[in-house]
């Protein structure tokens, strides 16, 4: 091999390290099975939610991996065509485009994940996938702390009415 093809891998390495370190989640999915429309369509799902895609060598990604400690990241569980989603600001998100982008396209399957440093396995994204977006958990729970101030403030309102009417008799 020559010296720039393996400066060439150590470079894909280095890039795959910095995403591992970067990403609060990552989900690999094996993507036989897709058309090229079909990948570039799942991309830009990804690319619009801040998520990157890519497809690299089993054998680079297991390297990456073993420098930071994730060692379900081997030869057992990453073997044939894998991509990766990674999120960054939403560790649910790819999860959650896959699993979505899945229901047209059931070529493609949900292999393993780790968030925020946790290995899932495919039940565990699948069930991940199912988590609302933080936006909606977020209104959620603004919606259940407004709604006992409202019932009190209708109750008040209700009190005060009633003692005007109890004043003009």
């Amino acid at each position: 091999m020559s010296k720039s093809a393996v400066e060439i891998k150590a470079k894909v390495v280095s890039e795959i390290t910095e995403k591992f370190k970067e990403a609060s989640s990552l989900v690999v999915v094996d993507y036989r099975g897709l058309k090229v429309e079909e990948a570039n369509e799942l991309r830009a799902k990804f690319k619009e939610a801040g998520c990157d895609y890519k497809v690299y060598k089993n054998t680079l990604v297991r390297r990456a991996a073993k420098e930071l400690g994730y060692d379900q990241l081997d030869e057992v569980n990453l073997v044939g065509p894998n991509a990766i989603a990674f999120g960054y600001a939403d560790p649910v998100a790819p999860a959650r485009i896959l699993s979505d982008f899945m229901k047209t396209h059931p070529a493609i399957e949900l292999k393993m994940g780790i968030v925020e440093g946790e290995f899932y396995d495919a039940e565990k994204v699948k069930a991940l996938s199912e988590v609302p977006s933080r936006e909606v958990l977020i209104a959620k729970l603004l919606g259940s702390f407004k709604a006992p101030l409202s019932n009190f403030a209708y109750l008040l309102d209700a009190v005060a009415k009633q003692k005007a009417e109890a004043g003009e008799q």
